[in-house]
């Protein structure tokens, strides 16, 4: 049997498959076995009248690796 944990982060980028590739990058450092990412929340960050950046808050699922 196997078990998966999920955890929750914040991420960025230029377009918001940008930052869910950068969400994956970066967990993947410290987590192993992603499976799945799940994006819960999408903000833009606007300066003057143009979007510069996409914000992401995404849940980031693993399995746990056996003993």
């Amino acid at each position: 049997m196997s078990l998966a944990k999920v955890i929750e982060v914040i991420s960025e980028g230029k377009t918001m498959e940008a930052a869910v590739e950068n969400a994956v990058k970066q967990a993947s450092k410290t987590v192993h076995n992603i499976k799945s990412v799940y994006v819960e929340n999408i903000n833009a960050v606007v300066e003057g009248e143009s979007v510069t950046k996409y914000r992401i808050n995404a849940k980031v699922t693993f399995v746990l690796e056996k003993d």
